[in-house]
């Protein structure tokens, strides 16, 4: 009967011992599984978190970027007109007559548009 137990409990725990070996090997993959399941999770709350926090100082009126680049293209055309004014080929009044001309051709479109789109509007509405 001894003999019998002590072959039932050695096999019992070479089965234990067996199976916790196989178990390791799947505890490790899954381990690692979730170790890079958890990487991307926090790669995209940090991405979100960044969009958010953009989007709030945009909203806030804290984000200054686009003023800047407003700032610096004004004057980008300011330099360009006053480079190409001391430039010029033809005479000061000659240029200042062509780019008057120019702007009140420019402001003359923009009028006729506007006054298109606002009739056409006017139109279907009414």
């Amino acid at each position: 009967m001894k003999k019998l137990l002590k072959l039932l409990l050695g096999t019992g725990l070479y089965i234990l011992e067996q199976s916790d070996h196989t178990t390791k090997k799947v505890r490790e993959r899954a381990s690692e599984e979730m170790n890079d399941l958890r990487d991307v999770a926090q790669q995209k709350v940090e991405i979100a978190v960044d969009r958010l926090t953009k989007a709030t100082r945009a909203i806030r009126g804290e984000d200054h970027q686009v003023l800047g680049n407003t700032l610096r293209f004004a004057a980008g055309i300011g330099v360009g007109v006053g480079l190409g004014l001391i430039l010029a080929p033809a005479s000061g009044e000659q240029t200042r007559s062509a780019i008057a001309g120019s702007v009140q051709g420019f402001g003359d479109k923009v009028k006729k548009q506007f006054y298109s789109e606002g009739v056409g509007a006017a139109r279907a509405n009414g």
